[in-house]
């Protein structure tokens, strides 16, 4: 046993952490740039005034993010409770199907068995 195998539950956690980290920092730089594109249109602003706007800019961005991040982690969990429930579904069916197959033969068997006897 490797201590990978011995601590996963830690190990995913740690991982989730560091890409949720990742993303939030990907997505802060995004939001500089598109701030720093959008107030550059605004030649008139002082060098304070932009700062502020992109400051404000760059969080509502977050927020954006995050609120769909938080639909679309909503979405998935929906959607994986349903393919679960359509899983389990088909597979109750093919165990009933195969029973009654295996029934239907050995009732054949025993018929045939009968009419040997």
């Amino acid at each position: 046993m490797t201590d990978r195998d011995t601590h996963p539950a830690t190990a995913r956690v740690l991982i989730n952490e560091i890409e949720g980290h990742l993303l939030v920092t990907a997505t802060r730089e995004e939001g500089r740039s598109a701030a720093a594109r959008f107030t550059a249109l605004f030649d008139w602003l002082t060098s304070h005034q932009r700062a502020e706007v992109e400051h404000r800019f760059e969080a509502e961005y977050l927020v954006l993010a995050r609120g769909s991040w938080q639909r679309t982690a909503e979405r998935a969990e929906r959607l994986r409770g349903e393919y679960e429930r359509r899983y389990r579904a088909l597979r109750r069916r093919l165990l009933i199907g195969s029973l009654v197959g295996w029934c239907a033969v050995l009732g054949c068997a025993g018929a045939l068995a009968l009419a040997r006897a």
